[in-house]
This record gives C-alpha cells, sequence and structure tokens, in this order.
C-alpha cells in the first residue's frame, strides 16, 4: 500500500510519502520517497538514511515500545494487554478507535485509526506523551500480494556506517 506520513513536533510540520509491506509475523518495509528505508525481519528492525549514510539496526524487542502504535498493522497488538481503555465510533461507512496505554511510560498518551467493515486501516495516529503527532493516511492497499522475502532482510550498501544498537 502507499502511504502519507504527516508528522508534527514543536509545532512543525513534516509530510513524507512512501510505500508498505507487511508481513505476519512482525515483517515490514516501510520505503520512502526520500530514499529512507526502514525494514523489520521479526527479529530486527533495520533503519536506513542515504543521506546520512548511515543504517542502524535494533532488536524487535527494544523497538517495541517505540513502535507499539504500528504493531496492530501486524497482528501484534492485544487491546486488552496493551491499553487501559478504547473507544469506537461509527464515522461512516468506517469506525474511528481511539485507544489509550495501560501505562503512562509510554512514549504515546493516544493512538488512533480508522478502519473499514473490511479490516483495512485508512488513517492511523499516534499522538507522543510530548505533544507530538504523528499520522498516517493509507491507500491503494492490496491484500496478501506475493511479496519475496528479499523484502524484508536488509544489508546495508558499501560505504555505509552500519551500527548496532547500544553500539556507536
Amino acid at each position: 500500500m502507499s502511504f502519507t506520513e504527516t508528522s508534527t513536533v514543536q509545532g512543525r510540520k513534516r509530510t513524507e510519502k512512501g510505500d508498505l509491506s507487511l508481513r505476519k509475523p512482525g515483517r515490514m518495509r516501510w520505503q520512502y520517497a526520500g530514499g529512507q528505508l526502514y525494514i523489520s525481519d521479526g527479529k530486527f528492525i533495520y533503519a536506513y538514511y542515504p543521506n546520512e549514510k548511515r543504517a542502524e539496526q535494533m532488536p524487535m524487542k527494544e523497538a517495541d515500545d517505540m513502535r507499539a502504535p504500528l504493531a496492530f498493522l501486524l497482528g501484534r497488538l492485544n487491546f486488552a494487554d496493551d491499553f487501559k481503555q478504547f473507544v469506537a465510533r461509527p464515522d461512516g461507512d468506517k469506525t474511528l478507535i481511539a485507544a489509550t496505554p495501560k501505562s503512562d511510560k509510554m512514549p504515546y498518551s493516544e493512538v488512533s485509526f480508522l478502519v473499514s467493515s473490511d479490516s483495512v486501516i485508512h488513517w492511523l495516529q499516534v499522538k507522543g506523551q510530548d505533544g507530538s503527532i504523528l499520522e498516517f493516511t493509507f491507500e491503494n492497499e492490496k491484500k496478501n500480494p506475493p511479496l519475496a522475502d528479499s523484502n524484508f532482510k536488509f544489508a546495508p550498501p558499501p560505504g555505509v556506517e552500519f551500527v548496532k544498537s547500544g553500539q556507536q
């Protein structure tokens, strides 16, 4: 599917576009039009910043708290376990769901998303404890397309600094 990401931090708004591929269990590929790339192979999350000639690897377990609002895209969230309350409200032919986390130690204060009756997520918003807002709009979803395993593997290009979590 294609996505538009809008982030608002300290009143500054930035919008980026790209393509997203998802595959259970735990595999994601976020390819941004500007070249940034985020890949999850189910064990690690890799971030590649071509303008900085830098790539990072982080164990998925370390990234779960940070990326939990996106985990439901992969069916990895259990609302009863992760959120203290959630509200579902009809919005035309879709349903708007807003949820607050059980722990105030999470980096976000609320997660909201708009889903249609065929389980397609059209919009997602994550409000940060710091007042930031991360918003995604999803379009052109194709369910269960054939995806090569190589889409979810990362090898740093030659000449790129590669840092594993906890190392500098």
